[in-house]
């Protein structure tokens, strides 16, 4: 079985932890949800975005979101991809080296990376986007070209592939955020 590894944190975005996490189990995937300095059993308490016409998004309180993994038993080479949350985590994660040197590992062995709203922070800060094109939340658009990528500006619902690298801007594109995580897994889905 294939293992990914779903990185999260306190407030991330609720949807941007829970469905992904519950789609991939779905599927068949070993998902281990982990978060630098808790241990399996311990929870993140999330957070709701939502849209709701004002000039960014509006913020409140989501579910606890119980990890299933120890971030300490990490070992970057025993998964087959990695699946970063968004929300406000990830201002807070990038600045683990642990977890800029885990993401650092994906690319470098050219692994799957899927990674939503400012989840792509963690990225810009490794390192990794220097080149490559990708979409995030349009709030973190400045940061990815000062990274040196190229930010794609997309519907809301959209996902954006470039090679082993799926990014989306915000939790409306669940669907095909994972479809495309999917293919680029290797995954095959037939009806």
């Amino acid at each position: 079985m294939k293992k990914i590894l779903f990185l999260t944190g306190d407030f991330a975005e609720d949807y941007e932890t829970m469905i992904p996490f519950q789609m991939l189990l779905m599927v068949g995937y070993e998902v281990h949800a982990v978060c630098p300095d808790k241990k399996k059993g311990d929870t993140i308490k999330t957070a709701i975005h939502d849209f709701e016409g004002d000039q960014t998004y509006t913020e409140k309180p989501g579910h606890n979101f119980a990890l299933n993994y120890s971030f300490s038993d990490v070992t970057p080479s025993d998964y087959a991809g990695l699946v970063i949350a968004g929300g406000r985590a990830p201002e807070y994660l990038r600045l683990n080296q642990k977890v800029l040197d885990v993401v650092k590992h994906f690319f470098d062995e050219n692994k799957p990376v899927a990674t939503v709203c400012h989840g792509i922070q963690i990225l810009t800060a490794a390192g990794v986007v220097k080149g490559r094109k990708l979409t995030a939340y349009p709030a973190v658009g400045p940061e990815v070209t000062l990274a040196g990528g190229q930010f794609q500006d997309i519907p809301v619902d959209g996902a954006y592939v470039d090679g082993n690298l799926v990014t989306s801007p915000a939790w409306p594109a669940h669907p095909t955020f994972i479809r495309e995580f999917l293919k680029v897994m290797g995954a095959e889905i037939s009806i």
